[in-house]
Protein backbone atom coordinates (compact mmCIF):
# COMPACT_ATOMS: atom_id res chain seq x y z
CA UNK A 1 0.00 0.00 0.00
CA UNK A 2 1.17 3.43 -0.08
CA UNK A 3 1.40 5.56 2.85
CA UNK A 4 3.28 8.64 4.06
CA UNK A 5 6.36 7.52 6.41
CA UNK A 6 8.39 9.38 9.15
CA UNK A 7 11.50 7.49 9.44
CA UNK A 8 13.30 10.93 10.96
CA UNK A 9 11.72 13.42 12.93
CA UNK A 10 11.90 16.45 10.71
CA UNK A 11 10.11 19.27 8.48
CA UNK A 12 7.41 17.29 6.34
CA UNK A 13 10.12 18.11 3.25
CA UNK A 14 12.07 15.75 4.55
CA UNK A 15 9.02 13.23 4.79
CA UNK A 16 8.13 10.88 2.03
CA UNK A 17 5.36 8.86 0.87
CA UNK A 18 6.24 5.01 0.27
CA UNK A 19 5.00 1.73 -0.95
CA UNK A 20 5.15 -0.50 2.26
CA UNK A 21 3.57 -3.64 3.16
CA UNK A 22 0.14 -3.64 4.41
CA UNK A 23 -0.37 -3.92 8.34
CA UNK A 24 -0.78 -7.31 9.55
CA UNK A 25 -4.26 -7.79 11.10
CA UNK A 26 -4.15 -8.86 14.72
CA UNK A 27 -7.25 -10.89 16.48
CA UNK A 28 -9.95 -8.35 17.75
CA UNK A 29 -8.93 -5.90 14.90
CA UNK A 30 -10.69 -4.77 11.68
CA UNK A 31 -8.55 -3.41 8.45
CA UNK A 32 -10.43 -0.11 6.92
CA UNK A 33 -9.66 1.01 3.38
CA UNK A 34 -9.02 4.72 4.40
CA UNK A 35 -10.79 7.04 2.20
CA UNK A 36 -9.53 10.35 3.38
CA UNK A 37 -7.49 11.41 6.42
CA UNK A 38 -7.74 14.96 8.16
CA UNK A 39 -4.56 16.74 9.19
CA UNK A 40 -4.30 18.74 12.51
CA UNK A 41 -1.92 21.01 14.56
CA UNK A 42 -0.90 17.43 16.45
CA UNK A 43 0.08 15.72 13.26
CA UNK A 44 2.55 18.26 12.96
CA UNK A 45 4.42 18.41 16.05
CA UNK A 46 4.27 14.40 15.54
CA UNK A 47 6.25 14.62 12.25
CA UNK A 48 8.78 16.61 13.80
CA UNK A 49 9.16 15.47 16.95
CA UNK A 50 7.53 17.95 19.04
CA UNK A 51 4.39 16.61 20.38
CA UNK A 52 4.61 15.98 24.23
CA UNK A 53 4.88 12.01 23.38
CA UNK A 54 6.62 10.52 20.35
CA UNK A 55 5.89 8.03 18.17
CA UNK A 56 8.59 5.22 18.02
CA UNK A 57 10.75 5.51 14.33
CA UNK A 58 9.20 4.55 11.68
CA UNK A 59 5.69 5.70 11.80
CA UNK A 60 2.78 6.41 9.35
CA UNK A 61 1.14 9.71 10.81
CA UNK A 62 -2.75 11.00 10.74
CA UNK A 63 -4.93 10.42 13.76
CA UNK A 64 -8.30 10.71 11.86
CA UNK A 65 -9.65 9.42 9.09
CA UNK A 66 -12.92 7.71 7.38
CA UNK A 67 -13.06 4.60 5.17
CA UNK A 68 -15.16 1.90 4.73
CA UNK A 69 -14.53 -1.49 6.58
CA UNK A 70 -12.48 -4.66 4.29
CA UNK A 71 -12.07 -6.55 6.65
CA UNK A 72 -13.62 -7.82 9.76
CA UNK A 73 -12.91 -11.34 11.26
CA UNK A 74 -15.69 -12.27 13.59
CA UNK A 75 -17.51 -9.22 13.28
CA UNK A 76 -15.76 -6.99 16.37
CA UNK A 77 -17.57 -4.31 17.54
CA UNK A 78 -20.79 -4.81 15.56
CA UNK A 79 -18.59 -4.03 12.53
CA UNK A 80 -19.02 -6.14 9.06
CA UNK A 81 -17.03 -5.64 5.86
CA UNK A 82 -18.78 -2.80 3.57
CA UNK A 83 -19.81 -0.45 6.43
CA UNK A 84 -18.13 2.96 6.11
CA UNK A 85 -16.79 4.51 9.57
CA UNK A 86 -14.82 7.66 11.01
CA UNK A 87 -12.28 6.66 13.35
CA UNK A 88 -9.37 8.24 15.63
CA UNK A 89 -5.87 6.38 16.43
CA UNK A 90 -2.49 7.42 18.05
CA UNK A 91 -0.90 7.28 14.41
CA UNK A 92 -1.56 5.27 10.97
CA UNK A 93 -3.92 7.07 9.28
CA UNK A 94 -2.54 8.79 6.51
CA UNK A 95 -2.24 5.64 4.36
CA UNK A 96 -4.28 3.44 1.80
CA UNK A 97 -5.16 1.01 4.51
CA UNK A 98 -5.32 0.72 8.16
CA UNK A 99 -6.19 -1.93 11.39
CA UNK A 100 -7.75 -0.54 14.48
CA UNK A 101 -9.64 -1.81 17.12
CA UNK A 102 -13.55 -1.16 17.09
CA UNK A 103 -13.20 1.30 19.81
CA UNK A 104 -11.34 3.38 17.64
CA UNK A 105 -14.25 3.37 15.30
CA UNK A 106 -17.49 5.46 15.00
CA UNK A 107 -20.18 4.43 12.14
CA UNK A 108 -20.47 7.30 9.68
CA UNK A 109 -24.45 8.72 9.13
CA UNK A 110 -25.56 8.50 5.17
CA UNK A 111 -24.84 10.77 3.02
CA UNK A 112 -21.81 11.94 4.97
CA UNK A 113 -18.71 12.65 2.67
CA UNK A 114 -15.51 10.54 3.75
CA UNK A 115 -13.78 14.34 3.27
CA UNK A 116 -15.87 16.00 6.20
CA UNK A 117 -16.25 13.08 7.91
CA UNK A 118 -12.34 12.88 8.04
CA UNK A 119 -12.34 16.48 9.31
CA UNK A 120 -15.14 15.63 11.67
CA UNK A 121 -14.25 13.89 15.18
CA UNK A 122 -11.49 15.08 16.72
CA UNK A 123 -12.11 18.95 16.48
CA UNK A 124 -15.86 18.85 16.61
CA UNK A 125 -15.28 16.02 19.80
CA UNK A 126 -13.29 18.84 21.24
CA UNK A 127 -15.51 21.46 20.67
CA UNK A 128 -18.30 19.60 22.45
CA UNK A 129 -16.19 17.98 25.29
CA UNK A 130 -14.70 21.50 26.00
CA UNK A 131 -17.72 23.58 26.22
CA UNK A 132 -20.36 20.97 27.61
CA UNK A 133 -18.59 18.27 29.95
CA UNK A 134 -15.78 20.89 31.07
CA UNK A 135 -17.24 24.59 31.04
CA UNK A 136 -21.14 23.55 31.25
CA UNK A 137 -21.80 26.35 28.80
CA UNK A 138 -24.99 27.51 29.44
CA UNK A 139 -27.78 28.99 26.94
CA UNK A 140 -27.22 32.55 26.67
CA UNK A 141 -23.91 32.84 27.88
CA UNK A 142 -20.85 34.63 26.34
CA UNK A 143 -18.31 32.61 24.71
CA UNK A 144 -15.56 33.95 23.34
CA UNK A 145 -13.58 32.02 20.85
CA UNK A 146 -9.65 32.53 19.80
CA UNK A 147 -8.53 31.31 16.55
CA UNK A 148 -11.88 30.88 15.37
CA UNK A 149 -11.24 30.11 12.01
CA UNK A 150 -8.79 27.25 12.51
CA UNK A 151 -10.64 23.60 12.65
CA UNK A 152 -11.19 23.36 16.52
CA UNK A 153 -12.03 27.15 16.66
CA UNK A 154 -15.05 27.12 13.66
CA UNK A 155 -16.03 23.41 15.46
CA UNK A 156 -16.65 25.86 18.97
CA UNK A 157 -18.42 28.45 16.69
CA UNK A 158 -20.96 26.01 15.91
CA UNK A 159 -21.15 23.82 19.06
CA UNK A 160 -21.82 27.11 20.96
CA UNK A 161 -24.38 28.51 18.53
CA UNK A 162 -26.20 24.50 18.62
CA UNK A 163 -25.67 25.26 22.78
CA UNK A 164 -27.45 28.61 23.06
CA UNK A 165 -24.96 30.61 23.53
CA UNK A 166 -23.98 34.05 22.36
CA UNK A 167 -20.62 33.32 20.17
CA UNK A 168 -18.27 36.20 19.51
CA UNK A 169 -15.38 34.78 17.16
CA UNK A 170 -11.55 36.41 17.29
CA UNK A 171 -9.80 35.85 14.51
CA UNK A 172 -6.55 37.37 13.12
CA UNK A 173 -7.73 38.64 9.29
CA UNK A 174 -10.90 39.84 7.70
CA UNK A 175 -11.45 36.02 5.71
CA UNK A 176 -10.94 34.89 9.09
CA UNK A 177 -13.66 37.29 10.49
CA UNK A 178 -15.80 36.76 7.37
CA UNK A 179 -15.35 32.46 7.87
CA UNK A 180 -16.39 32.54 11.39
CA UNK A 181 -19.32 34.77 10.74
CA UNK A 182 -20.46 32.94 7.92
CA UNK A 183 -20.26 29.83 10.32
CA UNK A 184 -22.87 30.97 12.59
CA UNK A 185 -20.77 33.88 15.09
CA UNK A 186 -22.90 36.81 16.25
CA UNK A 187 -20.23 39.19 16.59
CA UNK A 188 -16.18 39.35 15.37
CA UNK A 189 -13.02 40.72 17.07
CA UNK A 190 -9.84 41.47 15.77
CA UNK A 191 -7.01 40.49 18.68
CA UNK A 192 -4.16 42.08 16.82
CA UNK A 193 -5.55 44.88 17.85
CA UNK A 194 -3.90 46.60 20.48
CA UNK A 195 -7.55 47.80 22.14
CA UNK A 196 -9.26 44.79 21.01
CA UNK A 197 -10.14 44.25 24.87
CA UNK A 198 -12.24 47.58 25.13
CA UNK A 199 -14.41 46.68 21.57
CA UNK A 200 -14.64 43.27 23.25
CA UNK A 201 -16.02 44.78 26.26
CA UNK A 202 -17.85 46.89 24.44
CA UNK A 203 -19.82 43.85 22.98
CA UNK A 204 -19.91 42.09 26.36
CA UNK A 205 -21.91 44.83 27.85
CA UNK A 206 -18.88 45.22 29.91
CA UNK A 207 -19.21 41.36 31.30
CA UNK A 208 -16.61 40.12 29.16
CA UNK A 209 -16.84 36.51 28.31
CA UNK A 210 -18.37 33.83 30.45
CA UNK A 211 -16.20 31.38 28.06
CA UNK A 212 -13.03 31.04 26.50
CA UNK A 213 -12.49 28.70 24.16
CA UNK A 214 -8.63 28.93 23.31
CA UNK A 215 -7.00 26.86 21.05
CA UNK A 216 -3.80 29.30 20.37
CA UNK A 217 -1.71 29.93 23.49
CA UNK A 218 0.59 33.20 23.62
CA UNK A 219 0.48 36.23 24.99
CA UNK A 220 -3.14 36.50 23.53
CA UNK A 221 -4.49 34.19 26.15
CA UNK A 222 -3.35 36.50 29.28
CA UNK A 223 -5.36 38.97 27.49
CA UNK A 224 -8.32 37.29 26.94
CA UNK A 225 -8.30 35.85 30.63
CA UNK A 226 -7.92 39.43 31.70
CA UNK A 227 -11.47 39.93 30.00
CA UNK A 228 -13.18 37.17 31.55
CA UNK A 229 -16.65 37.04 33.43
CA UNK A 230 -17.12 36.83 37.23
CA UNK A 231 -16.87 33.29 37.60
CA UNK A 232 -15.95 32.50 33.71
CA UNK A 233 -13.98 29.68 32.55
CA UNK A 234 -10.85 29.64 30.18
CA UNK A 235 -10.70 26.22 28.34
CA UNK A 236 -7.57 25.34 27.42
CA UNK A 237 -7.25 23.50 23.84
CA UNK A 238 -3.70 23.88 22.42
CA UNK A 239 -1.02 26.42 21.49
CA UNK A 240 -1.31 27.18 18.15
CA UNK A 241 1.10 30.72 18.48
CA UNK A 242 3.41 28.44 19.83
CA UNK A 243 4.34 29.83 23.07
CA UNK A 244 3.05 28.44 26.57
CA UNK A 245 1.85 31.35 28.28
CA UNK A 246 2.77 32.21 32.18
CA UNK A 247 -0.39 33.51 33.63
CA UNK A 248 -0.04 35.56 37.12
CA UNK A 249 -1.93 33.59 39.69
CA UNK A 250 -3.50 36.52 40.55
CA UNK A 251 -5.89 36.95 38.04
CA UNK A 252 -7.57 33.87 38.58
CA UNK A 253 -8.34 35.01 42.57
CA UNK A 254 -9.41 38.38 41.08
CA UNK A 255 -11.70 37.44 38.17
CA UNK A 256 -13.43 34.27 40.39
CA UNK A 257 -12.24 31.84 37.38
CA UNK A 258 -11.07 28.89 36.40
CA UNK A 259 -8.67 27.45 33.82
CA UNK A 260 -9.85 24.39 32.32
CA UNK A 261 -7.60 21.77 30.65
CA UNK A 262 -9.17 20.20 27.45
CA UNK A 263 -7.03 17.04 26.45
CA UNK A 264 -8.78 14.78 23.85
CA UNK A 265 -6.22 12.16 23.58
CA UNK A 266 -7.23 10.70 27.20
CA UNK A 267 -10.81 10.90 26.87
CA UNK A 268 -11.19 7.36 25.38
CA UNK A 269 -9.44 6.07 28.43
CA UNK A 270 -10.30 8.52 31.68
CA UNK A 271 -13.51 9.23 30.44
CA UNK A 272 -14.95 6.56 27.52
CA UNK A 273 -18.66 6.41 29.09
CA UNK A 274 -18.56 11.17 27.97
CA UNK A 275 -17.23 10.49 24.52
CA UNK A 276 -19.87 7.91 23.78
CA UNK A 277 -22.48 9.99 25.02
CA UNK A 278 -20.78 13.15 23.28
CA UNK A 279 -20.41 10.97 20.10
CA UNK A 280 -24.15 9.87 20.02
CA UNK A 281 -24.90 13.66 20.42
CA UNK A 282 -22.59 14.57 17.60
CA UNK A 283 -23.56 12.01 14.75
CA UNK A 284 -27.12 12.80 15.39
CA UNK A 285 -26.55 16.19 14.86
CA UNK A 286 -24.61 15.55 11.86
CA UNK A 287 -27.24 12.72 10.57
CA UNK A 288 -30.14 15.49 10.84
CA UNK A 289 -28.41 18.33 9.31
CA UNK A 290 -28.28 20.63 12.27
CA UNK A 291 -24.89 20.42 12.45
CA UNK A 292 -22.64 21.27 9.19
CA UNK A 293 -18.84 20.15 9.64
CA UNK A 294 -16.64 22.71 8.24
CA UNK A 295 -14.04 21.20 5.46
CA UNK A 296 -10.62 23.17 4.38
CA UNK A 297 -9.05 22.11 1.52
CA UNK A 298 -8.64 18.87 0.39
CA UNK A 299 -5.76 17.52 -0.99
CA UNK A 300 -4.22 14.44 -2.99
CA UNK A 301 -2.13 11.68 -1.16
CA UNK A 302 0.56 12.76 -3.82
CA UNK A 303 0.34 16.30 -1.91
CA UNK A 304 0.15 15.56 1.49
CA UNK A 305 3.26 18.34 2.24
CA UNK A 306 1.01 21.13 1.07
CA UNK A 307 -1.59 20.25 3.33
CA UNK A 308 0.65 20.47 6.33
CA UNK A 309 2.12 23.56 5.02
CA UNK A 310 -0.80 25.03 4.51
CA UNK A 311 -1.94 23.99 8.39
CA UNK A 312 1.51 25.27 9.53
CA UNK A 313 1.02 28.38 8.41
CA UNK A 314 -1.95 28.88 9.87
CA UNK A 315 -3.24 30.14 6.94
CA UNK A 316 -5.76 27.93 6.53
CA UNK A 317 -10.04 28.05 7.24
CA UNK A 318 -11.07 24.57 8.79
CA UNK A 319 -9.21 22.03 8.80
CA UNK A 320 -7.30 20.08 5.84
CA UNK A 321 -7.98 17.11 4.65
CA UNK A 322 -6.04 14.36 2.64
CA UNK A 323 -7.75 12.92 -0.03
CA UNK A 324 -6.94 8.55 -0.04
CA UNK A 325 -9.04 6.83 -2.27
CA UNK A 326 -9.95 8.05 -5.65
Amino acid sequence: MKAVVVEQYAPIDHIHLKDVPSPLLEPGQLRIRVEAAGIGFVDGLKVEGRYQTKDPLPFIPGTEFAGIVAEAPGGPGGYQPGMRVMGMTRSGALAEEIVVRPDALHPLPDGVAAEVAASFRANYLTALYALSARAMLAAGEQLLVLGAAGGTGIAAVQIGKLLGARVIAAASTPEKREFARGHGADAVIDYTQGDWRDTFKQLTGGNGADVIFDPVGGEISVQAFRSIAWRGRHLVVGFAAGAIPALPFNLPLLKGGALLGVDLAQIPTREPDVQKRLMSQLTAWLADGRLKPVVGHVFALEDFREAFRTMQTRSALGKMVVRIAP
